[in-house]
């Protein structure tokens, strides 16, 4: 039998750049992200459940507004931007190892800040969806 999920959403709006970008998303500039937490286990709880979507949100949900929203989230190797943004004493910022595209925020839910947080609930994360825009979208899966 395969495993069953539970999706939770999580809206949050934070402002980012692409390092080396080729066009505008080079520039400082925000988003009004929203992220898909598709979590898996082998066997429903006593109540017919993966998880809780309240544990879901408490625990990833949280771990965004934490650190993520509205706040600057930005590459490790972004040095200038970090500067400007570093700069502001009150302002929120989020080092990222990785540039912070869709992508690789999306995987770095997936594979780092996922198995964090869900530790100890008997689920992980499967699959997680990160939309930029409307239009734009990144998706991060394990292997099955």
């Amino acid at each position: 039998m395969k495993p069953v999920t539970a999706t939770r959403r999580v809206q949050f709006c934070a402002g980012h750049r692409v390092q080396g970008h080729e066009n505008k998303c080079r520039n400082l500039h925000g988003h009004n992200y929203v992220v898909f937490f598709e979590a898996r286990a082998q066997q429903l709880d006593s109540l017919g459940r993966v998880i809780d979507f309240s544990v879901l949100k408490q625990k990833l949900g949280g771990w965004i507004d934490e650190n993520w929203d509205h706040g600057f989230v930005l590459g490790e190797a972004d040095h200038q931007a970090r500067a400007i943004i570093g700069g502001l004493a009150t302002q929120k910022l989020y080092i990222m190892p990785t540039n912070p595209t869709a992508e690789n925020m999306a995987e770095y839910l997936l594979t780092t800040i996922g198995p964090k947080q869900l530790e100890g609930t008997g689920v992980e994360l499967c699959r997680v969806t990160v939309w930029e825009t409307e239009n734009c979208y990144s998706v991060a899966e394990v292997d099955a």
